[in-house]
Formats: structure tokens, sequence, C-alpha cells
């Protein structure tokens, strides 16, 4: 059995490790990957699915400013290799969605392959006057309005909102 949870302080090294064996280490130089660094993810959308206590997929949601709009960047998704095809993409994506539009947010935007992401309800289109911060290709930069006229009039270059990582307290880095 799969259990869709929020990820906690303890999946950290397991997430890191899964997105290495899915990603690499090229995912550090997206440009997706500029509006993430330093930055906490959007409360409560930080999802990892859980089999027999192992880490077996990841989804995580950013705070962004989108042309004068507040937006979610989601990304990366990844799921374990060993799972592909079982439709645990496909979950863990309605549930980012639906616990995205529970919290109020209006839109979801992202990098990623554009015939996936149709089925969720992505297209290119509310992107048109919306930039990255860095190289992207057009037909892959998606958004997804969660409320209606959400990124009516967005324009200009997507930039970080949430919330920076606290440094740890001295005392601890001495432990």
């Amino acid at each position: 059995m799969i259990t869709i949870r929020e990820e906690t302080a303890f999946d950290i090294q397991a997430r890191e490790a899964l997105l290495d064996r899915c990603f690499g280490e090229r995912r550090f130089a997206k440009t997706s990957e500029r509006l993430r660094e330093g930055r906490m993810p959007a409360a409560g959308l930080a999802l990892v699915a859980e089999r027999d206590g192992a880490v077996v997929a990841t989804v995580r949601l950013w705070n962004i400013d989108a042309g004068g709009h507040d937006a979610l960047l989601l990304g990366p998704l990844a799921v374990s290799p060993d799972l592909h095809g079982e439709g645990l993409g496909k979950t863990m994506m309605r549930e980012a969605i639906w616990r995205a539009a529970c919290h109020g947010h209006g839109a979801v935007l992202l990098v990623g392959d554009a015939p996936y992401y149709a089925r969720f309800g992505f297209s290119a289109e509310p992107m048109r006057d919306l930039a990255m911060p860095g190289p992207v290709e057009r037909e892959r930069f998606l958004g997804l309005e969660l409320r209606p006229g959400a990124l009516t009039g967005a324009a200009g270059v997507l930039s970080a909102t949430g919330r920076l990582i606290e440094p740890l307290p001295a005392a601890a880095l001495a432990a």
C-alpha cells in the first residue's frame, strides 16, 4: 500500500536520494532551481509517497510571484524508477493540485513535458507574457489556473517569494 503524506524532516535524505536517482546532478542546473534555492516549499505542499516505510515519490510546490500574481511553481516530481508506469506520478500530481486548491492558491506553473501535463489541465496559454529567470523551452513552460482568471494580466519574469530557509543555530552546527 502506498500512502501520500506531507514531507517531514525525516524524509529529507530519502527524498534527495530519490531525486538524485531520477535526475542526477543536472537537476541543480535547471532554471526552476533558481526559484527554489534557499527557500522553503509552500506550507503543506511538500508531499511524499511512502511504501513499506520507504519514500517512493516526491513532489513539492513553491511560492512565486508570476508577474504580479501569487502562484505556485511545481517541481520536481519524481517517482522511483521501480514504480514507473503504475500511475503514481499521476496520483501525486492530482494530490498536489487538489491540496494547492484547498490551500486557496490560484495557479500552478511548471516546466515539463506538455503532453504529460496537459492531462491535468496545464497549457502554455496562460504563460504567454511570463518568463522564467533563465533559459527554458517555451513549449515546456506551462500553467494551470485553479481559479478562473488567476493569471489574467500576468506579465514579466517569475520571482521567488517563499520563506527563506532558516540557518541552523550555531549550537546545532557545533554538535
